[in-house]
């Protein structure tokens, strides 16, 4: 008899799920902050989003719910205008400090 292999399912993770505190949100746009890179950072703002409810975000700025995932998916390219618009509604306030010396 040949033996039988178990046969795993892997189900892709959305880390919108984990994200069910004001704490959570605000380590995880810490961390894509530091990494600088605006297309990741952009990419969060839209998993944070869709953690606190996209039709909510949608309604708080005025935008539609389709333009708020296109311009937060992984391609998308929001204006500083929305990216700003989405944060106050996120309750994230983006501040300035002076960098530190290489």
């Amino acid at each position: 008899m040949a033996k039988k292999t178990k046969v795993e399912r892997l189900t892709n993770y959305d880390p919108a799920e984990d994200l069910g505190s004001d704490e959570a949100i605000a380590i995880f746009m810490a961390e894509a902050f530091q990494t600088n890179d605006a297309g990741y950072i952009s990419h969060a703002l839209g998993v944070v989003a869709r953690a606190k409810g996209m039709a909510q975000i949608a309604s708080q700025t005025g935008l539609s719910r389709e333009q708020l995932y296109r311009s937060f998916s992984e391609k998308g390219n929001p204006t500083l205008k929305t990216t700003l618009a989405v944060m106050k509604a996120l309750g994230i306030e983006l501040t300035a400090k002076v960098a530190a010396a290489a």
